[in-house]
Parts: C-alpha cells; sequence; structure tokens
C-alpha cells in the first residue's frame, strides 16, 4: 500500500509539473514564443536605454527614463536644462526594412502615442513621412478631451490610412498593459492588438497610394516614401510606458 501511495504521488507530481509548464507555456505566448526562436533583437529590455535618441537629436531627451522595468516618459521629472527639444524618440542605432516588431505598452486617461518605422530625419516631424501604428486610450479620450475621433485616429490604425476591424479589437482602459505587433514585408503589412490581427493592407499598393493622395498625407509627399527606416516612438506630452521591445527582421 505504501508502495502504490509513493507511486500515485509520483503520478500527481508530474501532471502538476505538466499542467505548470502548459500554463507558462500559454501566458508565454503573448510574447511570441521567445524560447522558441532566437533571431530577436531588443531595442529595449529593461535595463538599458543604449541606441535610443530624440529624432533630430543626438541625445535621448531628459525625460524619457527608465522606471520599474519600462521605458518611461515622466511628465513629472525636473528638466536639469532650459533646452527640452523634441521628445519623440528613436532606435537610431540601426535602420529596419522587412521586419517584425513587439511591444508592450500603456497610457494614462486622455494618454496618445504612436510607433513610426522607415523613419527618415530632417522633418519637422515624424509623422509627415513615417507610418503609424496609432496609440490611443480609446475609452476615454473624447471624453476628456471633449471631441470626437474618426475610426482612423484610434488605437492600431494606420494612423490616417487604415482602419482596424472594430469587431475583434479590444483595448485594455489606460494604466493596463496592451501588447501591439506591427509585421511588415512590401507583399502585406500586419496590425496586431492584444494578440489578435485586427488590421492588414498592401503597402505602396494602388489603394494605398489613392488613400495617400485623398486624405491627410496628400501634401506630404514623402509621406510612407522609404523602404527602410528607424523605430520610433511618439510623444504627446502626457506620461508613457513602454517595454518588451524587440524586433526580428524578415
Amino acid at each position: 500500500m505504501k508502495q502504490l501511495s509513493t507511486i500515485l504521488l509520483l503520478v500527481a507530481t508530474v501532471y502538476a509539473c505538466k499542467t505548470e509548464q502548459q500554463t507558462e507555456s500559454q501566458t508565454n505566448s503573448e510574447t511570441l514564443n521567445d524560447a522558441e526562436v532566437n533571431d530577436w533583437i531588443y531595442l529595449f529590455d529593461g535595463t538599458s536605454t543604449k541606441g535610443w535618441r530624440a529624432y533630430n537629436g543626438e541625445a535621448l531627451p531628459e525625460q524619457w527614463v527608465i522606471k520599474d522595468g519600462a521605458l518611461t516618459f515622466d511628465t513629472e521629472k525636473k528638466l536639469e536644462s532650459e533646452h527640452k527639444g523634441g521628445k519623440d524618440i528613436i532606435y537610431g542605432a540601426e535602420e529596419f526594412d522587412n521586419f517584425e516588431l513587439y511591444l508592450e505598452w500603456k497610457v494614462p486617461e486622455g494618454g496618445n502615442s504612436g510607433i513610426f518605422y522607415h523613419l527618415k530625419e530632417g522633418y519637422n516631424s515624424p509623422p509627415e513621412v513615417s507610418p503609424e501604428y496609432q496609440l490611443l486610450d480609446d475609452l476615454k479620450w473624447e471624453e476628456i478631451n471633449n471631441a470626437t475621433l474618426e475610426e482612423w485616429q484610434k488605437t492600431a490604425a494606420d494612423y490616417a490610412m487604415y482602419v482596424p476591424d472594430s469587431t475583434i479589437k479590444i483595448v485594455k482602459p489606460a494604466g493596463e498593459w496592451n501588447t501591439s505587433r506591427i509585421r511588415f514585408t512590401p507583399e502585406l503589412a500586419e496590425h496586431w492588438l492584444n494578440g489578435k490581427k485586427v488590421l492588414s493592407f498592401v503597402p505602396w499598393s494602388d489603394d494605398w497610394y489613392k488613400r495617400k493622395a485623398a486624405g491627410k498625407w496628400k501634401d506630404s509627399p514623402d509621406y510612407g516614401k522609404f523602404k527602410t527606416g528607424y523605430i520610433g516612438l511618439q510623444d504627446h506630452d502626457s506620461p508613457l510606458w513602454f517595454k518588451n521591445i524587440k524586433i526580428k527582421k524578415l
């Protein structure tokens, strides 16, 4: 009987370990299964801002700091210099063409930000040249700002170009972490939000050029024309938090 109890205990232990492994695998699925691949490049790993600097600048703006493992735009930080400079930032160590980008982010109530790619410097601001994956507090922005947004201004939109599928899009409330992924090739661009693909389009297609010519970018001749460039993050002078920023070349 004692031997049978020992066997049953061993079986139960093995089952518990297997269940725990399955649960851990499910939890890590949203981090793109890092344990199964070796070709991710961390642009921000929670410990260093190496490679990051201001757009059109040489150093990281003072208000971009690391807090609790997150790359944070701290609006309460007292600036040590009078020169504030531009606060949109780029990962300036390398340019990317075809890629898969993953990051986690959160904003405060009424918060607004964005992710840029194929970004080139020398312009007044990133949006006039770079496609943007929009980040926003969809749930409270309109109430706080007493204004109405178009769908192309909301989270996961290809800003002012393509809108996400609202029937499957789930954006978490302000202060909670969201996950975003951009997968880009000349054949297809995809926007993912919290584990769901919410948008796809064909870059530089007839439809893409038609939308550019008819919309917000009709007077921005260089918008979206570059096929390689920097990854950037946008600041709209509200607190921001980013972590686990990583990219894979395709």
